[in-house]
């Protein structure tokens, strides 16, 4: 089986965030999927095959199937392009979230994700003493995919979070994005952690921004920004609010492709 090693939200290589993408040729069992994950070892392995009339795409952490992964469908994107399996134009996705699309622009890749608000609610306070937040964030909600939503209110404060590893990973909550307002060029800054997807630190992550959009719109009064998730790694997105869906644009770097052995 064909499979692909690609940085994504990025323009050069060992920056933004790595995936595996597996081009398959016939379904896999689960465990096998899950197994492969395991080996890759990276915050996501993709997997994508042709059914009827659109690709299937699921993705795996180390430890779980997670139902929306946006660098890993960014990375999708280009491997079938790569593998001049599709070229210019659009590709369509069927996943736990329902149909996505990708389409190709240039040097960058868009997608096309379900806009995914948070709700004003008081963040648990096993949250901010994991993540050794010490003020109050000026807003804080969560949304229908349980990613909790902290506003810290600069860059600055978003950079100097120290968190305790341990007991960031002992909260069983599947996304926390930590929040503020972005120092020039960039619109807003975050970073991202998924302890219930065995992740501590995610370096880019384009599920976070189908929340981020549509909170920072409120805030800002606009609908197009510029991010930047501000991991070691570090990852740049455009990012634009088209009502119900937010359209996140990337580039990619491929990293290593080869022949994957399975049972």
């Amino acid at each position: 089986m064909k499979y692909y090693i690609i940085d994504a939200f990025t323009n050069r290589l060992f920056a933004g965030n790595p995936a595996a993408v597996c081009l398959l040729q016939e379904p896999l069992a689960d465990e096998v999927m899950a197994s492969i994950a395991r080996e890759m070892n990276l915050s996501e392995t993709a997997f994508v095959l042709w059914e009827n009339d659109a690709w299937r795409l699921r993705w795996f952490t180390p430890t779980v199937e997670v139902p929306l992964c946006g660098h890993g469908t960014l990375a999708t994107a280009r491997a079938l392009r790569e593998a001049g399996i599709v070229t210019d134009g659009e590709v369509y996705f069927r996943s736990l979230s329902g149909d996505l699309a990708a389409r190709y622009q240039e040097d960058q890749i868009e997608l096309d994700f379900p806009s995914l608000p948070p709700t004003p609610a008081p963040v648990p306070e096993a949250v901010l003493d994991a993540l050794r937040i010490n003020t109050a964030p000026s807003w804080s909600g969560v949304n229908d995919h349980d990613y909790w939503l902290l506003d810290l209110g600069s860059a600055a404060a978003v950079r100097a979070l120290t968190p305790d590893r341990a007991a960031t990973m002992a909260i069983d909550l599947p996304g926390i994005i930590v929040t503020g307002a972005g120092d020039a060029p960039y619109d807003f800054t975050s970073r991202f952690f998924a302890p219930a997807d065995g992740i501590f630190e995610d370096p880019v992550t384009g599920s976070a921004h189908a929340a981020l959009a549509p909170y920072w719109s409120n805030v800002l009064g606009k609908t197009d920004f510029l991010a930047f998730q501000a991991s070691s790694r570090g990852g740049i997105l455009k990012v634009r609010l088209a009502g119900d869906r937010v359209l996140i644009a990337g580039e990619t770097v491929v990293v290593a492709t080869g022949d994957l052995r399975i049972p």
